[in-house]
């Protein structure tokens, strides 16, 4: 079994990659339940990268798991580098085997996302690796191929921790008047954080900032401060 958790699809894609390669099943975490890991040969976790850290609904998920003999493996998607986000997840999960996996960025907060061409050759490059990958695990093979980039323990530890502490606000929020009052946001996010009051999304506290609602909305209403406007929007959708 492969669990993910996903925003705007990236995870969502390699989980169900890896998946399809292995003959084995992808599973989204927010459905709320723990599994029974009994009789599995292989338990996975597959999820993206928040400021050089695992994000909060993957963290919670795996400390309710249940100890298991089968071989488990961790493939984080990121823009660049992970820094020390496997090794820290490996402490509470023990894992067999890790991966990171560059991916298209989707985090439009902090720069402009990438040209389609540049998506389309990261795609690319991702497949052949995911190849790689679902081969290596299918042998049980013990593989530790992290880009963790300079300064890992800093950024993991000092930088994910100031990120979780005051970057998560959802203040900046708002909504343009090309806003349809569709609720697409409102279902699809996984902080469950977003409501639909007068035919407007409003935003309680919670945040994972997994950009779902600024990348995934039909009209780019959304925007997050004066940060987002005018760039590129993302979802892996518009390229499979």
């Amino acid at each position: 079994m492969i669990f993910y958790f996903s925003g705007t699809g990236n995870s969502r894609w390699a989980a169900q990659t890896l998946a399809e390669s292995l003959g084995d099943t992808a599973k989204s975490i927010l459905d709320g339940t723990i599994p029974n890991l009994t009789g599995e040969a292989r338990v996975g976790l597959v999820f993206p990268i928040y400021a050089w850290g695992v994000p909060e609904p993957m963290l919670d998920f795996v400390k309710k798991l249940p100890k298991t003999d089968a071989f488990t493996f961790g493939l984080c998607t990121c823009g660049a580098d992970a820094g020390q986000a496997m090794k820290k997840l490996s402490k509470i999960f023990p894992l067999d085997s890790s991966y990171s996996l560059a991916m298209p960025n989707n985090y439009v907060v902090g720069s402009e996302l990438d040209a389609p061409e540049e998506v389309r050759e990261k795609l690319a490059a991702a497949r052949k690796l995911l190849e790689t990958i679902a081969g290596e695990i299918g042998r049980r093979e013990r593989v530790y191929r992290v880009e963790e980039g300079k300064l890992a323990f800093l950024k993991s530890n000092l930088i994910n921790k100031g990120f979780n502490g005051y970057a998560r606000s959802t203040k900046p929020f708002a909504v343009t008047d090309r806003c349809v009052g569709c609720g697409q946001c409102a279902a699809l996010c996984p902080a469950k954080t977003i409501t639909m009051a007068d035919g407007k999304p409003r935003w309680g506290d919670k945040c994972y900032q997994c950009m779902a609602c600024i990348n995934r909305c039909p009209q780019k209403a959304i925007e997050y401060g004066e940060s987002t406007k005018n760039r590129r929007r993302y979802c892996i959708e518009q390229y499979l």
